[in-house]
């Protein structure tokens, strides 16, 4: 089984990579920015016997849209995230990002697509602990050439956007969780992608930080257009998205609009 990056937005981005501008390339609002086709999955197991994980999985996601996943555990949505994020590749159909299929793109190729479209935000922040928060952030700029002042002054203007520009030369074991996590999605938001992928962005935070966490989400969906998709098995989480869609049994068991959908001002 091929296992996820614990620190996918570090990856290099293989030779050639760049900065997209802030508009993420050529992905324009309400165009397909995600689309699967018949999208299976299976993993080996000892002895050679197949677990099927997804079967037939057809889903098509706009950009600018927000979209939550849920499901119970098991139901393949994590697996179904991480084939979204370009960390795992189906064992057959078709995957569509951005226009481009990447069902069968090798690794290097698969780092340079998520280098340059997607920005990742996990349940346990994933920061480096000697690391300030300037740093962390500007760390996924270190493979698109930028000089130190350059990655730093991104950086520092992505802290700003999080609230968070007075904890830039903090470590992160001097940070709340929300701290943590608003620095997270600073690093996520670092590279301009029009993709965010959030697994369980609240997982470890309290209810009020949660609320705050998901304010973000919303404003960059709002204002910058940024298509965010994130899994959550908190249905008051959910609500904040647009839409939602319910694995069961490694197939899309619901796709509609999200019941008691919390507007932002």
């Amino acid at each position: 089984m091929r296992r996820a990056d614990p620190h996918p937005n570090l990856l290099p981005a293989g030779e050639g990579a760049s900065v997209p501008s802030p508009q993420g390339g050529g992905v324009g609002r309400g165009l397909p920015l995600i689309r699967v086709e018949k999208l299976y999955k299976q993993y080996e197991i000892a002895g050679g016997q197949a677990t099927p994980v997804l079967h037939g999985v057809d889903l098509t996601i706009a950009a600018g849209e927000f979209v939550a996943i849920m499901g119970p555990s098991g139901s393949g949505k994590s697996t179904f995230m991480n084939i979204l994020g370009c960390l795992d590749t189906p064992t057959s159909g078709n995957y569509f990002l951005d226009g481009k299929n990447v069902a069968g793109l090798d690794n290097d190729a698969l780092a340079a697509l998520r280098n340059r479209l997607i920005g990742f935000v996990f349940q346990g922040f994933n920061l480096l602990k000697r690391v300030t928060a300037l740093d962390n952030v500007a760390l996924p700029l270190l493979y698109a050439g930028l000089s130190k002042n350059a990655r730093r002054e991104q950086a520092g203007e992505k802290l700003k956007q999080t609230g968070l520009e007075n904890f830039a030369l903090s470590l992160p074991n001097q940070l709340s969780g929300g701290q943590q996590q608003r620095v997270a999605i600073a690093r996520a938001l670092v590279n301009h992608p029009p993709l965010i992928l959030a697994d369980e962005p609240t997982g470890n935070l309290d209810s009020q930080t949660s609320q705050e966490i998901m304010g973000i989400f919303a404003r960059l969906n709002r204002e910058q257009g940024i298509t965010i998709i994130l899994v959550t098995h908190e249905p008051d989480i959910a609500r904040y998205a647009g839409r939602l869609v319910r694995f069961v049994d490694g197939r899309v068991a619901h796709d509609g609009e999200v019941s008691g959908h919390v507007e932002q001002k």
